[in-house]
């Protein structure tokens, strides 16, 4: 009898290893930094037997679902150190991420300081380097219900309630339990290098490698007008009595979500009319909006020119997307594609030429631009700015100088846009502004270009690695932040989204990441969509919008 099996590694070589073996032990063949297993592309538990003819393959924290477990694994190590070390009344909670720092509060009897917080790292460390197991446990609903409910973790209680399964995956890492929206490491020694910064008492920040750079820890930069983004969302949420998930099934469940609706949506526009009034105070002539993608800046720059125009003034909008060079003379990158990200990709003289002239009252035509044949075309009647107009860009370098570097300072605003959702699932499971924007682009990308999941996910290492090379660093430049983050916005966005992240199939390579945006859609329950008025920015994605 044969006592053998042979498993094909994604490279396709092929060895034979001894029944009864399991993923796990296979993987000591490799490295110590493997933190998961796809088995025929799907990904299993470590612990689980392997197969004869098995496709396996390996991922470490450079892989966009190890990139998530290993920051899944670093927030239990932490939890799970904390209490160990300071005692079951400290409480973490994970608020929000900026810039790959994961930022938390401590709830603590006293404050946490600097040197708690170095303590904190060593038995985070200790943790790592005994390798301990995090287990995979599938427990009744009923008896995780009154676990949560016992140690007063009453929203996860609640999230647990609304879930449809009977049995319900949690992880257990020494004699704690908890359940996250991410497969987990087997265990802890395979999680990657992280650091901890204390900002102030109870305020810290957890630093971990990008998946580009995963041997490698960021230094932490610290965006204050983020940070104060982030809290006064998560004090009008307060207010509002929906810091939690569960807490808006609450209102859905109620009938109250239209309130909740039109409440989000006069916050937003309150944010609209204060950044005009700013404006018109300052006597600003050019309004400089920058975001990363799906963040909403076309429906923002039309509202904010439908605000000053009722206010008396000429907005001009002006597409930096009709001023790229001609394609002959566009950069290109090390692999020899174009560069269109580039600052470089701009025709900068021909731009601050007109910006100039229009602010002197001169006739220009603007050109706009041919994509297919790669050059400028001027078709357009000539244009003259009035004694109110402004003019209004958006684009990804409007936040840096150097594209407008011909114009005063004094006469710029520059606006940085985002949604910064502070809604969190609960104590430690946050809501993802980088899922909320892929979500709106994954809808956005099939209705109005035809695009499939896996295109839109495929592109988006891509898509935010210009985010953060050519935006974030001039993101302190802005003088206001507008967050267009609507709280109820997922629970519409799942009834457009979830069919097309069905549709990705199992031998897809970006299947397991559709997967796990089902699994994070499962607790929010759908909202209609015709609740959604026909001028909120949610209607950029969804369509339907009478800004169209």
């Amino acid at each position: 009898m044969n006592d053998t099996i042979r498993v094909i590694f994604n490279d396709n070589t092929i060895k034979e290893y001894k029944k009864g073996i399991n993923y796990y032990e296979i993987s000591k063949d490799f490295n110590n930094k493997i933190i998961g297993v796809k088995v025929n592309n799907e990904i299993v538990a470590m612990d689980k037997l392997a197969n004869n003819n098995d496709k396996i393959e390996f991922f470490d924290a450079s892989d966009i679902n190890g990139y998530k477990m290993n920051q899944s694994g670093l927030k239990f190590v932490l939890e799970v150190a904390l209490k160990e070390t300071f005692g079951a009344n400290f409480e973490v909670i994970y608020d929000h991420s900026i810039a790959r720092g994961l930022h938390m509060t401590i709830n603590s009897p006293y404050p946490f300081s600097k040197d708690d917080t170095d303590k904190l790292k060593q038995a985070m460390q200790k943790l790592i380097d005994e390798n301990t197991k995090i287990e995979h446990l599938n427990v009744s609903k009923k008896e995780l219900m009154m676990y949560y409910e016992k140690t007063n973790n009453k929203e996860k209680a609640l999230n647990i309630h609304n879930v449809t399964n009977n049995l319900v995956s949690v992880y257990r890492l020494k004699n704690y339990i908890n359940y996250f929206y991410t497969e987990m490491p087997y265990s802890t020694g395979s999680l990657n290098l992280f650091d901890l910064v204390w900002l102030e008492d109870n305020i810290l920040v957890l630093l971990y490698p990008s998946k580009e750079e995963n041997s490698s820890i960021p230094s932490y930069v610290r965006y204050d007008s983020v940070i104060k983004c982030f809290n006064e969302r998560k004090n009008w949420l307060l207010a509002m009595d929906i810091p939690y998930l569960a807490d808006l099934n609450k209102q859905i469940t109620y009938s109250n979500i239209e309130n909740i609706i039109r409440a989000s949506e006069i916050n937003y526009d309150n944010a609209i009319h204060d950044i005009v009034e700013d404006i018109i105070t300052k006597k600003s002539k050019y309004v400089m909006m920058a975001g990363p993608s799906s963040s909403g800046k076309t429906t923002s720059t039309k509202k904010l020119a439908l605000a000053l125009r009722t206010r008396g003034y000429e907005p001009l909008i002006l597409s930096i997307d009709n001023y790229f060079v001609e394609r002959e003379d566009t950069p290109k990158l090390e692999n020899g594609e174009y560069d269109f990200e580039s600052i470089n990709a701009l025709d900068l003289k021909l731009l601050n030429e007109h910006l100039q002239k229009l602010n002197n009252n001169e006739t220009v035509v603007i050109p706009e631009y041919n994509f297919i044949l790669g050059k400028k075309e001027y078709n357009n009647k000539p244009i003259k700015l009035g004694n109110k107009g402004i003019i209004l860009m958006e684009g990804l370098h409007c936040l840096n100088d150097e594209m407008t570097k011909e114009i005063d300072n004094s006469l710029k605003y520059k606006i940085y846009i985002s949604p910064f959702i502070a809604l969190n699932m609960d104590k430690h499971n946050y809501i993802s502004t980088t899922d909320l924007r892929l979500l709106r682009r994954i809808i956005r990308d099939n209705r109005t270009r035809g695009k499939d999941v896996a295109f839109t996910i495929g592109y988006w290492n891509t898509v935010r690695s210009g985010e953060e090379k050519y935006i974030y660093p001039f993101l302190e430049n802005a003088d206001k932040i507008l967050n267009t983050a609507l709280v109820y916005e997922i629970g519409v966005l799942k009834v457009f989204v979830e069919p097309l992240l069905y549709s990705v199939p199992q031998e897809s390579p970006y299947y397991e990441e559709a997967r796990r945006l089902i699994n994070f859609l499962k607790g929010f329950f759908p909202i209609a969509t015709d609740l959604v008025s026909k001028d909120s920015i949610l209607r950029e994605f969804i369509g339907g919008s009478s800004f169209e």
